[in-house]
């Protein structure tokens, strides 16, 4: 997909279209031309992802109907509007009626340029903004976020369908960097609550005071409703929960007392807790500084993410994947690990996990860019303990030897682009053997064309 912004051209004078156009195509613009409303609007679909720069006056559909018909589309889609000498009260009317902005004739075509640069920015934040609310509402697509095939994470996923189900109150423990606040959003978008209100509050980020009026607010506070109305039907997500005050916690028991109608005084609440603690295990019994009744009720249902030194060859895959997305950013290739290397990062402790591998993967981009070679140097810190540990007995030789070759496969795959004899060659494989092992390890074909 080209990177240049993408601008549609609607004027009924060709001369000053095609002007136009050549003028935004030499300052990086891809300029499509149309000749009339009517024809603009068979191209133009919601989620359109470029600027529309429209003539006000054109016979039949003119540039105002134009702009109506295409708010009633995507009311965020920027739209510039061409004026006359005389139409400025008219293209005052425009930018009531929600037109990006309009520039007069004669103009500046290094103006119109910048401005359509300027909307095309906007646009694109706009569209990453959707597509971001589209992906945290897919449970499936979230469900292929946890990326990885070890024992560990196929039971996880299960137990995350299991639990949406469910639909009781949740505690989603493990350390730091282990994914919690992404099972939270698949929880939400895999159950019976898809599609309502997800409401996300960082206990440990807010005082007392303010944490207990983000959450329950004043009773008659004006705008902006609290957290725990504005999660009714939905889900309330409550990060680092056990951070809560007393006051808070007693507020809240008091809330949920309401949800499961053991308070008949109170009007009921419909809502889902899903509370997230690299502090609190899952365990039977309260830590002090949380009230027992709330603690029990809060992990009624339980769900423990797992470090990622537990999780085999995931680590090496989620290097590759992390790598090859850096490198494309960056615009270089990806660093090619050695047998040595590969049993460095499957053995390491990770204290930060997935995201501690993720910042090792992008610094390995950036020494593969500056033309050095290694990744050890990578995996020790200067302020900390090295995290290379010894070699451990813990798995047995084979785990080691099938995580190797799944890279080297994964690795000559990618570089070929799914070229199975170019593969069999880099290799020195036979195609049977070649498949037989891509099966073995979940390496599809299709996925690296």
């Amino acid at each position: 997909m080209s990177d240049k912004t993408l601008v549609s051209i609607v004027d009924d004078e060709a001369d000053m279209r095609g002007s136009i156009a050549q003028w935004l195509n030499l300052s990086g613009c891809q300029a499509e031309t149309y000749g009339s409303a009517e024809e603009v609007l068979k191209v133009v679909k919601a989620d359109y992802p470029g600027v529309i720069v429209s003539d006000i006056r054109m016979p039949g559909m003119d540039g105002m109907a134009l702009l109506r018909r295409l708010q009633s589309l995507d009311p965020a889609l920027p739209v510039i509007l061409i004026t006359g000498h005389g139409d400025v009260a008219l293209a005052v009317e425009a930018m009531r009626v929600g037109a990006y902005d309009f520039i007069e004739k004669p103009f500046d075509p290094e103006r119109l340029a910048d401005l359509v640069k300027r909307a095309a920015a906007t646009r694109r934040l706009t569209i990453d903004n959707r597509n971001l609310r589209r992906e945290m509402s897919d449970g499936t697509m979230l469900l292929r976020k946890l990326a990885g095939n070890s024992q560990v994470i196929e039971r996880l996923r299960e137990s995350i369908l299991d639990t949406a189900q469910a639909d009781g109150h949740v505690l989603i423990s493990g350390e730091t960097g282990t994914g919690k606040s992404l099972i939270a959003h698949a929880l939400h978008a895999c159950g019976p609550r898809k599609g309502k209100p997800f409401v996300h509050i960082n206990c440990s980020s807010l005082s007392g005071d303010a944490l207990e009026l983000a959450l329950f607010g004043p009773s008659d506070m004006p705008g902006d409703l609290p957290a725990i109305e504005r999660s009714h039907e939905g889900t309330l997500c409550l990060e680092n929960f056990e951070a809560m005050s007393d006051a808070t916690q007693a507020r809240l028991a008091t809330e949920l007392g309401r949800a499961n109608g053991a308070d008949t005084s109170l009007a009921p609440r419909n809502l889902r807790v899903i509370s997230i603690s690299s502090q609190v295990s899952s365990t039977s019994e309260a830590p002090e500084e949380m009230r027992e009744d709330l603690f029990f009720r809060l992990t009624a249902l339980q769900l423990t993410t797992p470090p990622l030194r537990e999780r085999g060859e995931d680590i090496l895959m989620l290097f590759n994947r992390f790598c090859a997305r850096f490198a494309e950013d960056y615009g270089c290739d990806a660093p090619e690990l050695s047998a040595e290397e590969a049993a460095q990062l499957i053995q390491s402790r990770w204290p930060g996990n997935i995201r501690q591998l993720m910042n090792v993967a992008e610094r390995a981009v950036l020494q593969k860019r500056r033309g050095e070679e290694g990744i050890s140097n990578l995996l020790k810190d200067e302020d900390t303990p090295p995290i290379l540990p010894e070699i451990s007995v813990e798995k047995p030789l084979r785990e080691h030897v099938e995580a190797f070759e799944k890279m080297l496969i994964d690795n000559a795959l990618r570089r070929n682009r799914g070229a199975v004899s170019s593969v069999m060659t880099e290799l020195a494989l036979p195609r049977r053997t070649l498949n037989e092992k891509m099966a073995k390890y979940g390496l599809v074909r299709a996925e690296y064309l």
